[in-house]
């Protein structure tokens, strides 16, 4: 998935990004607004991981993402 896509519909997945490090407060993923490399710090802070290691689980999300994260019923506005 392209992460321009992401972070166009930052809303909307945000919670996927909850379901996969749920340690991630609903203002962390505010302040992120769909900046990977944020999303990497916080990361990084909330589980105590070395870069390498958050980057790791953040492509690995990434690599999850599908259509299905963007459709209308998905929207949490």
């Amino acid at each position: 998935m392209n992460w321009d896509r992401i972070k166009g519909n930052w809303k909307q997945v945000t919670g996927k990004a909850k379901e996969q490090w749920g340690k991630l407060t609903d203002n962390d993923l505010e302040v992120i607004a769909g900046h990977r490399d944020q999303l990497a710090g916080k990361i990084q802070e909330r589980y105590g991981v070395a870069k390498d290691e958050a980057e790791r689980q953040l492509a690995e999300w990434e690599r999850k993402a599908t259509d299905s994260w963007f459709t209308k019923a998905n929207k949490r506005l």
